[in-house]
């Protein structure tokens, strides 16, 4: 493999996003608007080896930040740095080289696969542009058998077609395929949601085994909480194309400071056999989802939000800082102590 044409500092951070906007021009609806802001000043940061969860409703802006890290997708303002350096600004032979650090992990494991190709064939083809991965025909060969094992699947396999193997069995495939180039970053979108529970685990412990073996980061998209919960190191909550809250899984997930991701928590199932004690009040989350064409303004959540107050209407909320790494947008943070136990009196869903 040759050598990366980008040389960032080992002990920063593999990737920064910061004040990223991305909006789409749309016919004009009834209102008169004709962009649809899909991303509005998002922030993150990936440390190497590290699992950042993006979570929030449909069309929040999941998928459109995905294309952004992917480069299929240029924002209107913002950076994006990579190892320290904008993949933007890349030409040529150095983004050729930049693309084969960052590959992807697809939803549907049946429709991201050439049902017209074998699985030999399908691992190999990123290396008909990087030639220089697996020059020759015998290297090819012995590259294919080693990542099928890295996957779980057998040498044998190499010759079948997708419709030849289980949903479970086509997502490795995926995977291996993602592995081919040896990638820093794997975007992960949704990859398990067409998987049936018990093979979700299965997929799930090979990424994080992976990730062990290989110290590969990842960024994975989801709105299964108990996925994020279970593969995260770190989440950054969505809403309407904002970022409204970001920090470590646990604290996020058991002290949320915004009223959105306590609602999202809140909502999610859970099967508790501990006999400890029961969670705290469900949180009902009332009126209509905003339109991105025309959010509200100040806070962006306001019209859903049972705390609302006149300052959430007039001003963009600040950010709230708990514990240094813990963070969220609101004028009126949720306390840090963990909720009360009580009866469930509704329930929010994190794709509605």
């Amino acid at each position: 493999m040759s050598e990366p044409t980008t040389s960032g500092d080992a002990s920063g951070p593999l990737l920064e996003v910061t004040g990223v906007t991305k909006s789409f021009r749309v016919p004009r609806n009834a209102s008169g608007h004709t962009r649809l802001t899909a991303l509005d000043g998002v922030d993150l940061r990936l440390g190497r080896g590290e699992t950042l969860g993006v979570v929030g409703e449909s069309g929040c802006g999941k998928s459109t930040l995905a294309r952004v890290l992917l480069l299929l997708e240029r924002p209107d303002s913002g950076t994006v740095r990579f190892d320290g350096t904008d993949p933007f600004s890349l030409r040529k032979k150095e983004l050729l080289a930049w693309r084969r650090r960052v590959q992807m992990v697809f939803q549907d494991p049946f429709a991201s696969l050439n049902a017209r190709m074998s699985a030999a064939d399908i691992i190999g083809e990123p290396w008909r542009t990087h030639r220089d991965v697996a020059p020759t025909a015998r290297a090819r060969e012995t590259r294919v058998r080693e990542l099928l094992d890295l996957v779980g699947l057998r040498a044998a396999d190499a010759h079948r077609y997708p419709n030849e193997f289980s949903g479970g069995q086509r997502q490795r495939l995926g995977i291996a395929r993602a592995l081919a180039l040896d990638p820093d970053l794997i975007v992960c979108d949704e990859p398990v949601s067409a998987l049936d529970l018990s093979v979700q685990a299965q997929v799930l412990n090979l990424l994080s085994d992976l990730q062990q073996r290989l110290q590969v980061s990842y960024v994975f998209i989801s709105h299964d909480l108990s996925v994020i919960r279970h593969v995260a190191d770190r989440v950054s909550v969505m809403y309407l194309g904002k970022v409204i809250e970001h920090g470590p899984t646990e604290d996020v997930f058991d002290r949320p400071v915004h009223p959105y991701t306590s609602a999202l928590m809140s909502a999610a199932p859970a099967l508790d056999v501990s006999g400890g004690p029961p969670r705290g009040d469900r949180v009902l989350l009332s009126g209509e989802i905003p339109s991105p064409l025309d959010p509200p303004s100040g806070c962006r959540f306001r019209t859903r939000c049972r705390q609302a107050a006149d300052k959430c209407a007039e001003q963009a909320p600040p950010p709230h800082t708990r514990d240094g790494a813990h963070e969220g947008l609101c004028h009126f943070p949720l306390s840090a102590e963990p909720p009360r136990a009580g009866p469930a009196v509704g329930a929010a869903s994190a794709d509605r």
